[in-house]
């Protein structure tokens, strides 16, 4: 199908007798805001390090816009389109969001470690750094160095540095783990205003941020694919209520 962008057919992954991820199929449309949920220990990670190459499936395939990526290394998947971000935020301490965006620019560029040089140097690194600071409400911080970032800061630094990749794909780990009440809402509404034209998958328990975020979801429950659908198909389905929603609660 042209309009399915990441797609896994019978994914499996096994750690000697324990199978983690069962006989898992997905499709990602283009444009997609698709969300992975289910309770702890349904696979969820494992899944996404397999569609990211962080594992190599047992058996079954990962395509990327047509193409197997099954065995191809993290950084090439990144280099084709495929970009995550993490659970627990990954971050250089010492530097500001102005030299960590930076960075991630020139290196998705094939620059190097150019990223040291005045910002100046490059006008077009220039103007890319400023366009996903604007956009990720990081210009009032930018020359703060990232140990002094509130939380909520982070999380969007982190998104930053993601879209600085260019994606096709955006696999969003959990955005708002750990991020505080106040925080919460700028963190939100960026997540909802990610450019259409990158399609993405959230893995989230933020039930809120996944009933207001997502146009599909999928359901994982011991490594296999419970069910997917809408999400009010999801919320008026007594199976997923059972395993994670808890019974009798309901979202529109």
């Amino acid at each position: 199908m042209t309009d399915t962008v990441l797609s896994c057919e019978g994914l499996v992954k096994r750690f000697g007798g324990i199978t983690a991820t069962n006989n898992v199929s997905l499709n990602l449309q283009r444009g997609a805001r698709h969300a992975l949920i289910g309770p702890n220990g349904a696979g969820k990670t494992t899944l996404i390090n397999l569609l990211t190459g962080v594992l190599t499936p047992t058996a079954g395939s990962i395509r990327l816009q047509g193409e197997d990526i099954s065995q191809l290394s993290p950084h090439q998947r990144v280099r084709r389109g495929l970009v995550r971000t993490f659970q627990i935020s990954q971050l250089f301490e010492g530097l500001t969001p102005l030299q960590t965006v930076a960075m991630a620019v020139t290196q998705h560029r094939g620059q190097g470690s150019a990223w040291w040089r005045p910002l100046g140097h490059d006008a077009s690194v220039r103007q890319r750094c400023e366009h996903l600071l604007a956009q990720f409400h990081l210009t009032e911080v930018m020359d703060q160095t990232t140990r002094e970032l509130a939380y909520g800061k982070r999380r969007l630094l982190e998104m930053a540095i993601a879209l600085a990749c260019e994606p096709r794909v955006l696999l969003l780990d959990e955005p708002v783990a750990g991020v505080p009440a106040g925080e919460r809402e700028e963190l939100l509404q960026t997540v909802a205003a990610l450019p259409s034209d990158v399609s993405v998958l959230l893995i989230e328990h933020d039930m809120d941020l996944v009933f207001s975020f997502a146009n599909r979801m999928t359901v994982l429950v011991n490594g296999a694919v419970l069910t997917e659908g809408t999400p009010a198909e999801m919320a008026a389905d007594a199976r997923v209520r059972e395993v994670y929603l808890g019974h009798g609660d309901t979202h529109g």
